[in-house]
């Protein structure tokens, strides 16, 4: 399996365009935009998944719907601060262990977090790249990256960079 992570899309939610300074007219031509930067790092393939780690919309079921069938690829969602749209048994954290690597992904930072002491890595969003990445850890939201999904491979050269 192929993962690639992000957070923080707010795609319906106009007021994160004006919040979190995003080059962005409306609506419409910030969801055409993520929608194509995330279609661009993630073929349409079945072995390939994205985990979206949280506020993907504050929008129901449905408008989440017409935007995941847009989006290459399978998906998983932790929830977020604005995710009402999953189900409530829907997960706040994912740990997986990922090319030898322990992850740990949550909408929120951590100090600490499980095997962090051993390695172990801690992906984020929320803070919307306003909130500075302990060892280990990557905000992962689209305001960080282009609007574009981190690969694996992009997240570990990025964290080797913090520590040189």
């Amino acid at each position: 399996m192929e993962y690639y992570f992000t957070a923080d899309e707010h795609y319906g939610h106009n007021n994160i365009i004006k919040y979190c300074h995003r080059p962005f007219e409306d609506i419409k031509e910030m969801n055409d935009y993520i929608i194509s930067q995330h279609n661009s790092v993630v073929k349409p393939k079945t072995d390939s998944c994205t985990i979206h780690a949280g506020d993907f919309t504050l929008n129901g079921k449905s408008y989440a719907d017409s935007i995941i069938k847009q989006l290459n690829g399978q998906h998983l969602f932790i929830r977020g601060s604005h995710d009402y749209w999953l189900p409530k048994s829907s997960p706040m954290i994912i740990e997986r262990t990922i090319h030898k690597h322990f992850v740990v992904i949550c909408h929120y930072a951590m100090r600490t977090w499980h095997r962090s002491h051993y390695g172990s890595l801690q992906l984020y969003g929320h803070s919307h790249g306003n909130l500075p990445p302990l060892n280990n850890q990557l905000d992962i939201g689209v305001d960080t990256n282009e609007f574009k999904p981190y690969s694996f491979v992009d997240i570990l050269i990025k964290i080797e960079g913090t520590r040189l």
